[in-house]
């Protein structure tokens, strides 16, 4: 092992564009990438730009006769198929869809590759992370599921354990819905309840088909949920589930729109809370998979404000030279936000709430709090299949 982190990144990923109206701006993976850049963490990573996702890859997850579909509609885009999502206002088609997609899937992969074999300690794409992409169909901004691509190449190469945490805002369907029936995979998904926010499923009685029960894990936080009730909730049901698990890989999904300014969704968590998990997520790749750990990006539509930021504190923190929240932006990249956006950016790394505190679920749960009945709900539903104690 290189003991150094990669970084999955081609130029040609910001391709993925579905147009000037459409909330997934690929500015904010150009911003993100400047920013890495600005704090001089190109430095402290190697820069890998994998090989797109050909067809077999891509088999892996997805149906044959999806894939050309896509390809069909990257090629003329005003004949997409409906029946597969796609020419949907979620997920207009356009030209070139079919290879921004796959590149952004082959980051992934390479990603799991370079970590399973050892090249790489840590790896992160930032453009990945579309967990909504079914195995028939687009869904949700998502054309290819990059996170399950790189989970099922794992196993392809002999991984027997492979743990999947989903913090994105919106539930991991296309992940769990990959892995369903494969208790070689657990998929942990912490989002806003169904009751308000799409995809309207990941309630916590979804926990795995009858040959894999208990591999499926779902904490459905009511909306408004802060920083306090967020890392309660991940602190009260993923460490103990890892260590159950002992994972030989943690893929983990870092979608930055449980923020507080995000505009699709309404927890009220900020950029300190997210670099707290991000952070939590390290140390827990180190404590039980050998340090074997996949980030991906995913959502985020506040995406001068809050994404760069976001995802640039993950790159940190796996390259091992975290940068610390109260830092200064250097006024470069300040200069390069209002060049292509003609906002101004934000001027520290933290939204002032580092150290972000709260209370662990040794200390005692409420009944009557609606966050501690989210925990509970998971707990009670996953945890005795699994011969823990909800």
């Amino acid at each position: 092992m290189s003991g150094r982190a990669q970084l999955m990144w081609d130029e040609a990923v910001t391709g993925y564009d579905f147009g000037p109206d459409h909330p997934m701006d690929p500015v904010r993976l150009a911003l993100t990438r400047r920013l890495v850049d600005a704090f001089g963490l190109d430095r402290e990573v190697d820069v890998v730009a994998a090989k797109a996702a050909g067809d077999s890859t891509l088999r892996l997850v997805h149906r044959q006769d999806y894939v050309e579909a896509v390809k069909a509609a990257s090629v003329d885009p005003g004949a997409a198929d409906g029946k597969y999502g796609l020419g949907t206002l979620d997920d207009p088609a356009f030209a070139g869809m079919h290879e921004a997609s796959a590149l952004i899937a082959g980051q992934s992969v390479g990603a799991a590759e370079a970590v399973w074999r050892g090249e790489a300690v840590h790896a992160v794409n930032f453009a990945g992370g579309l967990h909504h992409a079914m195995p028939g169909g687009a869904s949700g901004f998502c054309i290819y599921n990059d996170a399950a691509l790189a989970i099922a190449r794992l196993l392809e190469l002999g991984a027997e354990r492979v743990a999947y945490v989903d913090v994105d805002v919106h539930h991991g369907d296309g992940v769990q819905a990959a892995f369903w029936e494969d208790p070689r995979v657990l998929t942990v998904s912490l989002h806003e309840h169904p009751r308000t926010l799409f995809p309207q499923t990941g309630w916590p009685e979804e926990t795995g088909a009858a040959t894999a029960e208990g591999s499926a894990v779902n904490v459905a936080l009511p909306a408004g949920t802060g920083d306090a009730g967020w890392l309660r909730a991940f602190h009260s049901v993923v460490p103990e589930l890892i260590a159950d698990f002992r994972p030989q890989v943690l893929v983990t999904q870092h979608g930055a729109d449980t923020h507080f300014e995000d505009p699709l969704a309404h927890l009220a968590v900020s950029l300190d809370a997210q670099r707290a998990v991000q952070v939590a997520c390290h140390e827990l790749a180190h404590e039980y998979a050998e340090g074997r750990w996949v980030a991906l990006g995913g959502g985020g539509y506040a995406v001068v404000d809050v994404v760069p930021r976001s995802w640039t504190h993950l790159v940190a923190i796996a390259a091992g030279r975290e940068v610390a929240p109260e830092s200064v932006i250097p006024e470069s990249w300040r200069q390069d936000v209002f060049a292509r956006t003609r906002q101004l950016g934000p001027a520290r790394m933290t939204d002032g709430r580092w150290p972000v505190e709260w209370v662990g679920w040794e200390a005692g749960y409420d009944p009557a709090d609606r966050l501690d009945q989210a925990v509970l709900a998971a707990r009670r539903a996953v945890f005795p299949l699994r011969g823990l104690l909800a």
